[in-house]
């Protein structure tokens, strides 16, 4: 069994620790608890699902007679916990710029998000239901609305996403960014809070599909796994470019397709086949392949190319 350390090797390797802080000061945040917890967020985040969704989440004795009580008290305790969070993203970008409100002010502006947040929610139920119906009516796999909210991952995602997409729309940016990572993290669908998607969108299996920051996707658009919308350049001085494609209303585009760059607008109406790659526009109600070579051998001379002499 190894020894526990001495006090001096204790001291020894505590102060080689503090003068790596000093030389690599980049991944150090030494100003106590003001960034946002990530176990935080992620309660945050599956006590909204909760309330988009009541009955799927979190509430084993849901009921008609305790609907109003349950709704109530996870109302009171997510704006608490939110409003402590938002404080600590706002603090953090103050602290980066250099300047800023105070404490109080602070919080006031953190309360005031938050409650336009909660107001947003009937809206947000509304959209999400649109996002239910077209996973519902357009995979023949799928049998019922509760198959869909509790088992497909494209639907969780894109939930996450547009609960992030409000917090990004409105500055807070480091949270937003943390939701979007959680859900990636549980889904593999990894779509950034700053993309733009419109109602009734569609994400089938989903496994691999990156949308970008500065995506607009319009609505009805069908996504299937391992789509790709992303930059055609990744230069930092385009951060604020739109750098990812437009997706018009009611495409669709197929599994392992990728599609590049700020410029590039995929039409209404149009389909995109498996494994395209796209770098440019797409008229709308086009239909764009990569018809790739397929050879397709019968049995019988399957089994002769097999057969030789030795």
């Amino acid at each position: 069994m190894t020894e526990m350390y001495s006090a001096d090797t204790t001291q020894e390797l505590t102060e080689a620790l503090l003068q790596s802080y000093e030389t690599e000061g980049g991944i150090n945040h030494l100003h106590g608890s003001t960034l946002p917890s990530r176990d935080a967020i992620i309660d945050i985040v599956r006590d909204i699902e909760a309330l988009l969704f009541p009955g799927f989440f979190r509430d084993e004795h849901l009921s008609a007679s305790n609907l109003r009580y349950l709704t109530g008290s996870r109302l009171v305790q997510v704006y608490e916990n939110l409003v402590v969070e938002v404080q600590r993203n706002l603090y953090f970008d103050l602290r980066e710029r250099g300047n800023g409100p105070g404490e109080q002010e602070v919080r006031e502006q953190a309360c005031a998000i938050v409650e336009h947040f909660f107001r947003s929610l009937p809206a947000l139920r509304d959209i999400l239901s649109t996002d239910v119906s077209a996973l519902l009516e357009g995979d023949p796999a799928a049998r019922s609305r509760e198959e869909i909210i509790l088992s497909y991952p494209g639907l969780r995602a894109i939930a996450v996403h547009r609960v992030a997409h409000f917090l990004w729309t409105h500055g807070v940016r480091l949270i937003a960014r943390m939701m979007s990572e959680y859900i990636h993290s549980r889904t593999g669908i990894d779509i950034h809070p700053g993309a733009r998607i419109g109602r009734s969108f569609y994400i089938d299996h989903g496994t691999g599909v990156v949308i970008g920051e500065t995506t607009v996707i319009g609505e009805q658009v069908k996504i299937y796994q391992g789509v790709s919308l992303g930059a055609l350049s990744v230069h930092k001085t385009l951060a604020e470019e739109k750098r990812h494609p437009t997706i018009e209303d009611r495409a669709t585009i197929y599994a392992g397709a990728t599609i590049l760059g700020g410029e590039t607008v995929i039409g209404h109406d149009a389909v995109i086949g498996g494994n395209v790659w796209l770098v440019k526009s797409v008229p709308p109600h086009s239909l764009v392949t990569s018809e790739p070579r397929v050879n397709v051998i019968p049995a019988t001379e399957r089994e002769n190319m097999w057969s030789y002499d030795i």
